[in-house]
């Protein structure tokens, strides 16, 4: 037995004040506690229809290849993005989802001293990032009906703001910024400001006056937008994401990434599903439509909730937000709890197919006749 401990080893004093990402509980982890074999997720905003159809094809070619290494320059997936998106192949940068990429971000250009703008509530991974290294996060409220206002942004810049996130649509709240907004802050900001826009949900948005932010991009804006195979190409279990900005600023981003990031299978993957339109369409139809359907039982039932230009919306159920969605998940029916985002009165709620709906629904007609009957008991016998 060794005289020397593992006691006196220290992590950096910065990760006492992080918290981890906390993913939605995946179904097996939840059939194998509950012991039950049907579960509905509707948590984690993954794709209700499943991955592409040419993904899957091209990844089952490509598997006797897998004891080569990948290309670490994403060669071929960047010419399919970049023709997709009317940019150069210069300016994509392909990563491990787009969660690398934001932790690229803050490893390229944060350092001591600085600050990073980030609405609230929003997608922790910003917050996260900028703790990593040390910096000082902004938080700027969002405004009435989780609407961004750019007055707000913009007084929140300092001499000390290096980055500035912006989601559109954002998660958790379905709500986005509207397109002369994104341009009137972009045409305001001081130029030291680097913006990072996470359209990780814009394949879903259907209002006229949105922008994704590429437009930005080819006029030479310091913005980069980042964007994702989890959500409408349904690929979340390989992990490939993306950026589009000018070269120069990826150039600097390609200084700390790792060079075979993005596994061989996820770049073959991703070059096939974003050629297949067809799927997309499938995709945006049936979440268009599942919104509708979700909204109008929600009103049946009487909960308030934000109109959503995203696959997924956020719900208020109230003070016992947090005690239906655990009954719910006695029921096998997973959904998102936004204490995470100090919203405790609120569920972030997937769009499913049609059973998965049907599920839902069920189970919180369950769930609140039974509360209503336990209400009853507790009064008689009072």
């Amino acid at each position: 037995m060794s005289n020397r401990t593992t006691d006196h080893i220290r992590p950096r004093g910065v990760l006492s004040r992080m918290k981890p990402y906390t993913p939605g509980k995946p179904i097996w982890e939840v059939q194998r506690e509950l012991g039950i074999d049907k579960v509905t997720k509707l948590a984690s905003n993954e794709n209700p229809i499943g991955p592409s159809p040419l993904a899957i094809q091209a990844i089952q070619s490509y598997l006797t290849d897998i004891h080569r290494y990948p290309d670490a320059d994403t060669i071929d997936l960047c010419s399919a993005i970049a023709s997709k998106l009317e940019v150069k192949p210069d300016q994509v940068l392909v990563t491990n989802g787009a969660d690398e990429l934001i932790t690229l971000l803050s490893e390229t250009f944060l350092e001591e001293g600085d600050e990073v703008i980030v609405p609230s509530p929003t997608f922790s991974e910003y917050e996260f990032g900028a703790n990593l290294m040390g910096v000082s996060v902004v938080q700027v409220p969002l405004c009435e009906d989780y609407r961004y206002e750019v007055t707000d942004l913009l007084a929140a810049v300092t001499e000390k703001t290096k980055l500035l996130y912006i989601c559109s649509p954002n998660n958790p709240t379905g709500t986005y910024m509207k397109k002369q907004d994104l341009h009137e802050l972009m045409d305001k900001l001081p130029s030291h400001v680097l913006v990072i826009f996470d359209g990780a949900y814009s394949h879903f948005v259907t209002a006229d006056d949105y922008s994704d932010g590429l437009e930005l991009v080819r006029q030479g804006y310091p913005i980069i937008v980042t964007q994702t195979f989890s959500k409408v190409y349904g690929l979340a279990g390989i992990r490939v994401g993306y950026g589009i900005a000018s070269a120069s600023i990826l150039h600097h981003i390609r200084q700390v990434k790792e060079p075979f990031n993005v596994n061989a299978l996820a770049q073959i993957g991703a070059a096939a599903a974003i050629q297949d339109d067809a799927h997309l369409e499938a995709t945006r139809e049936i979440n268009t439509l599942g919104r509708e359907r979700l909204y109008e039982s929600l009103q049946e039932l009487g909960f308030k909730f934000t109109r959503s230009m995203s696959n997924f919306v956020l719900v208020e159920l109230g003070p016992d937000a947090k005690s239906i969605y655990d009954q719910l998940m006695q029921k096998g029916v997973i959904l998102r709890y936004a204490g995470a985002w100090n919203l405790p009165d609120h569920v972030r709620i997937s769009i499913g197919t049609p059973d998965d709906h049907q599920a839902l629904i069920s189970a919180l007609r369950e769930v609140l006749k039974e509360s209503k009957e336990e209400q009853l008991l507790s009064a008689q016998k009072d």
